[in-house]
């Protein structure tokens, strides 16, 4: 059964740990962007930053400067997803900048699957080297709205 997308809110409550908050400090003192959150994964050696959608170009830099310097500082890669009050836009944001088309949620009784279908000749970008982009979408699609997996149609 196929829920209405834009129906679905995101959960916001979230805690922060000391590092987390610590890496929101930084992220602001650098880029002058304040982040609505954070998210350290080892398993990406990432930090993920969430700002309000319109602040995503201040929050990157000219040519990416910001975020290179903080990839450095922090000796971890940087992204930097735009936030959306709504499922589609934000599914769309995480995967800037392949051409994202369609988002369909997917409840069974035990999971909920995002399927996210993509323009044919972006699914490369939209996967990721070696699946990072998906990982990072499943992360976040976990942390805000309980999605189990995430799938590039």
């Amino acid at each position: 059964m196929a829920a209405r997308i834009n129906d679905i809110k995101p959960q916001f409550n979230v805690k922060l740990t000391m590092e987390e908050m610590r890496y929101m400090t930084i992220f602001q003192d650098v880029t002058g962007v304040t982040p609505k959150d954070c998210i350290v994964s080892d398993e990406l050696n990432s930090i993920i930053f969430i700002v309000d959608g319109d602040k995503v170009g201040q929050a990157v830099g000219k040519k990416g400067y910001n975020v290179k310097y903080l990839a450095k500082l922090f000796g971890k890669n940087i992204d930097v997803v735009g936030w959306a009050d709504n499922l589609e836009d934000f599914a769309k944001n995480i995967f800037i900048p392949a051409r994202v088309y369609r988002v369909q949620l997917i409840e069974s009784s035990e999971r909920k699957s995002l399927y996210v279908y993509v323009d044919p000749k972006d699914k490369g970008i939209a996967i990721g080297r070696n699946g990072r982009n998906v990982a990072k979408a499943k992360i976040l699609m976990k942390r805000y709205y309980n999605i189990d997996n995430v799938v590039i149609a």
